[in-house]
């Protein structure tokens, strides 16, 4: 189901959409299914702004996120200046062994035509 999704989506959204096409599963087998699969990196979790984790099953190579905080479409983006800066800075600090997040949030094409501006944080 998740790679039918092309974004950040909460388990709510997800259950819905599985219950939409005729499956018959829980909502609660639905969480423990996504926390299992967050926990062995299958997908990606957000913690939107209202508190609510979100989920994406993306690549297993390191990545960042644009996420629309309107409607959750999400593209995985690889930021090489990112992880230069990330190591350097570790390196400054006599840190090893780093490891980084990057998210970036806006809004995408369709939702800049429908949705007025926002300027807080993620979604």
């Amino acid at each position: 189901m998740l790679t039918q999704l092309d974004g950040f989506r909460s388990a709510q959204e997800i259950h819905a959409a599985m219950r939409a096409r005729g499956d018959h599963v829980g909502l609660a087998t639905v969480y423990r299914n996504l926390v299992l699969m967050a926990e062995t990196g299958e997908v990606d979790v957000l913690t939107r702004e209202d508190g609510e984790q979100v989920y994406f099953r993306c690549s297993r190579q390191h990545h960042h996120h644009l996420v629309c905080r309107s409607c959750g479409h999400a593209i995985e983006i690889t930021g090489p200046a990112v992880e230069r800066w990330a190591d350097a800075l570790a390196e400054q600090h006599g840190y090893t062994n780093i490891s980084h997040t990057l998210e970036v949030f806006g809004l995408c094409p369709k939702c800049s035509l429908t949705v007025p501006p926002h300027t807080d944080g993620p979604p």
